[in-house]
């Protein structure tokens, strides 16, 4: 069962974020990396948004991360969400991509237990038709609810 209800907008892959979402798919997360300057960046742009530089490539990640912050929304926000749960919206750091922080949602962990620093690890959701969307879980190691790796 997905976090979010079906009826939820789904990404329209542009240019410059398919190889993003194409990533997705095949259950990889993958981030826009600067050749020049050595950094990685997102949301995927042609050039460094750093350096300028028009040779980047893409690099995967273990999708490891932490709670950056988050919200949890009560209201619904979209049609979708009507008579749904409180919600988090979650900002995760990623653990090896320098300061690059994805926007997503923390799928096993209710919303009084979340807590920033708190270790994640990528999870794969079907939004409802067939496109994966990369959500979070609580790492393993964290299922004390301590927000510290083990």
């Amino acid at each position: 069962m997905s976090y979010l209800p079906t009826g939820m907008p789904v990404p329209e892959p542009g240019p410059e974020d398919a190889p993003f979402w194409q990533a997705c798919q095949d259950q990889q997360l993958k981030i826009r990396f600067c050749d020049n300057c050595s950094r990685h960046f997102h949301p995927p742009l042609p050039s460094c948004p750093r350096c300028g530089s028009m040779h980047v490539s893409w690099r995967e990640l273990s999708g490891n991360g932490t709670i950056f912050t988050y919200s949890v929304g009560y209201h619904a926000v979209h049609p979708a969400l009507k008579g749904h749960p409180p919600y988090n919206v979650s900002v995760v750091l990623l653990d090896d991509a320098d300061d690059v922080r994805l926007v997503t949602n923390i799928v096993d962990v209710p919303p009084d237990e979340l807590s920033i620093g708190m270790p994640v690890t990528v999870c794969w959701e079907d939004a409802g038709n067939g496109t994966l969307l990369p959500r979070f879980r609580r790492t393993t190691s964290d299922v004390g609810g301590s927000g510290s790796a083990a």
